[in-house]
């Protein structure tokens, strides 16, 4: 669903996560007139106007009455397109698509806007297609290893395309979601959805290998078959490999995966959609030809992979976005299709105890926790973790260094989508008048973001057991609670609140900056919340401070809650405290880039600079980002990583346009404020 708004300065669109667009042009006239377009719309709208205003995004240019495509990314402009019939795509939280006929000039002054212009007013239309998954329909299996077999060879469905396309995100729709019955039940759409890919994969009939195997098998469109004591393959039209036996079984699993989605992000640049991006130098050492394979079927594509000497260019590919620790037990099944179609890598969960060091600081928590107030303990377990930027984890045990996945953060996601039309509503709750100043940087910090989107903030203070119960049963987007957690709950001024006293939670995200809030945080999710910030132990309060403001400010820029507390916690040295639990990659809020980057800065000396420069999610992964560096007018693949060396001018310009955070001698900054930290003009 999307709600577009027109107005005489230009159009608004909100889709059901209240992520927006809005296009500017001064002369708006809207037309009856309703545009159609090439591409998939779920909104569109007719107007004229002589010039049209987006955030900096990429936009590329098609021709369609012929092949020209032009493409402003990290280059300012300006590009002239000459007389012809074109489509504009808008790389922009909702996707927006512009059609008109005539010239046209593309641009970005300053890198502040992207700038599509006509000599004169004429008529366009504007297409926009969200980037939110709807709740697809549901596959009913027996609970069996056969059954879960089923259900992985559906799931594919959600698939828009079989071409190399399919790694864009746009194009992996939700899978189905699955319930346990008697008998097997495949929706009519579903079936008719799945595409036959020639792809097929056997696995001993357990639990154990049905799960690692998922995330392949739903990227590959394999049909998966079971087998007792089966040694495990994959397979093709034309050949069949044998696959290890578990240990091994999930690392290669994982291994396949990361080569076939990162080559198709490669070959697809030979399709209709492809863009200059500086990964696809890596084909020649590879010995394979975009052209040819963009039209080839999966299982062709995969032979050719397969045979290609991956190892030489494996390590200038970006690391996996999103590695997850599963039990593989059948309750988690229902799960698998809210994490699929994210591809992540899936492993078996396995803990392993704590290092000296490790059982070191937690004896000193422990210690300084029966010298304060008291907090709640929380016994840690330590996940054995495989390659990813971030992990979550799907199991029993509170874990270190990981987000701790609930069942129930994922369905309760899509509850939120009704409140589209509504502003993100965020309340700020001081329970513990010592900690007022993090309550004062953390309400600064949502009124400044409020002005840029549409907010609602609420400071309160000294809220009651039921003053408090009703800021969480009240439907609300963020609460950050700022105060204090015992073994009775929160406090509050005449008490505790226990979370499981709710009738619910309706509070999408929170914040418990409050010592030993993992439990409470925990009940939250399985009232309602999506995800949330919460700590093991005691900590102080000038950390609890430190941290909660830049959580804050990560949040608010379009950081998903994982990626933010890993940066906000750099900021203190016992950082490990904090933890996320429900869905880690959950968005709150939106950035202008679609996914927010950030950077590492070091001096190398008095005038010269290295930064090493990235955009990556564990919510996303296939798409491409533009750096707008100097001397870097390619794409990139989100988590590649770049690193220019620049002088004081050079990094002044860049600061001066950018809105990001940058870690610098061990600490994070914001662009806007490091220029005064480095002395720089």
């Amino acid at each position: 669903m999307i709600e577009v708004v027109s107005s005489e300065t230009g159009v608004q669109a909100v889709d059901a996560a209240k992520t927006s667009v809005e296009v500017f042009a001064d002369d708006w006239r809207p037309r009856e007139t309703r545009p159609s377009f090439p591409r998939p719309t779920d909104a569109t709208v007719g107007g004229r106007t002589g010039e049209l205003r987006f955030p900096p995004v990429f936009l590329v240019a098609e021709r369609l009455d012929d092949d020209g495509t032009y493409e402003l990314g990290s280059a300012v402009g300006p590009i002239e397109l000459p007389a012809g019939e074109y489509m504009v795509r808008v790389d922009a939280n909702v996707l927006t698509y512009v059609r008109f006929s005539g010239p046209a000039t593309i641009e970005k002054p300053n890198y502040e806007r992207a700038v599509l212009s006509f000599p004169e007013r004429v008529d366009v239309g504007l297409g926009f297609r969200s980037r939110v998954l709807s709740p697809p329909e549901t596959v009913t299996v027996p609970r069996t290893p056969e059954g879960v077999a089923t259900a992985l060879t559906y799931f594919p469905a959600g698939h828009r395309t079989t071409t190399p396309d399919r790694s864009f995100p746009t194009m992996r729709g939700h899978p189905p979601l699955v319930e346990f019955g008697d008998e097997v039940d495949v929706p009519g759409l579903v079936a008719e959805r799945r595409e036959e890919t020639g792809v097929e994969l056997v696995v001993p009939a357990d639990f154990d290998y049905l799960f690692p195997v998922a995330s392949l098998s739903h990227y590959l469109g394999a049909r998966v078959r079971t087998e007792p004591g089966a040694t495990p393959t994959l397979g093709t039209p034309d050949e069949v490999r044998a696959l290890p036996s578990l240990p091994a079984f999930q690392w290669e699993a994982a291994s396949l995966l990361r080569r076939v989605f990162l080559l198709d992000c490669l070959v697809r640049n030979a399709g209709p959609y492809g863009t200059d991006m500086a990964e696809t130098e890596h084909l020649r050492t590879l010995g394979l030809d975009a052209s040819s394979l963009y039209d080839r079927g999966i299982a062709t594509r995969l032979e050719a992979y397969l045979d290609a000497p991956f190892d030489r260019v494996s390590d200038e590919l970006p690391p996996w976005h999103l590695s997850m620790y599963v039990e593989p037990r059948p309750s988690h099944v229902r799960t698998l299709p809210y994490l699929l179609h994210n591809v992540p890598n899936l492993f078996l969960a396995e803990a392993e105890p704590l290092t000296h060091d490790e059982r070191l600081t937690r004896s000193l928590d422990d210690f300084y926790r029966r010298q304060g107030r008291d907090a709640v303990s929380v016994d840690l377990v330590k996940p054995k973790l495989g390659p990813g930027r971030a992990h979550g984890w799907l199991a029993d045990g509170a874990p270190i260094d990981v987000f701790k996945a609930i069942p129930s953060a994922y369905r309760n996601r899509f509850k939120y989508h009704e409140r589209a039309s509504e502003p993100i509503s965020v309340v700020a709750v001081l329970n513990d008048s010592e900690m007022a100043d993090e309550h004062a940087k953390a309400a600064r910090i949502y009124r400044q973001r409020a002005t840029e989107l549409d907010i609602d903030i609420a400071v309160r203070q000294r809220l009651t057991r039921d003053e408090l119960a009703d800021v969480f049963e009240t439907p609300h987007d963020l609460v950050h609670y700022i105060g204090h957690c015992e073994e009775e709950g929160l406090r509050c001024a005449d008490g505790h609140l226990p979370v499981a006293d709710l009738e619910a939670s309706n509070a999408q995200t929170f914040f418990l900056n409050a010592c030993g809030s993992y439990n409470e945080g925990i009940a939250l999710v399985e009232q309602g919340s999506v995800a949330g910030a919460v700590t093991f132990n005691k900590v102080l309060d000038s950390d609890a401070a430190r941290v909660g403001t830049a959580f804050a400010r990560l949040l608010v820029h379009g950081f998903c809650i994982e990626r933010a507390l890993q940066l906000a916690r750099r900021r203190i040295i016992m950082g490990k405290d904090y933890a996320v639990v429900g869905d880690g990659t959950h968005v709150l809020a939106q950035s202008d880039n679609f996914v927010s980057p950030d950077a590492r800065l070091e001096r190398l000396c008095d005038d010269r600079f290295r930064m090493k420069f990235s955009v990556h999610s564990p919510w996303v992964n296939g798409g491409y980002y533009q750096s707008h560096l100097p001397r870097d007018g390619l794409s990139h693949l989100y988590g590649s990583e770049l690193e220019f060396e620049l002088d004081g001018n050079e990094l002044s310009t860049y600061l001066g346009h950018a809105d990001m955070p940058i870690v610098y001698d061990g600490d994070i900054h914001w662009s806007n404020d490091l220029k005064e930290t480095l002395k720089i003009e």
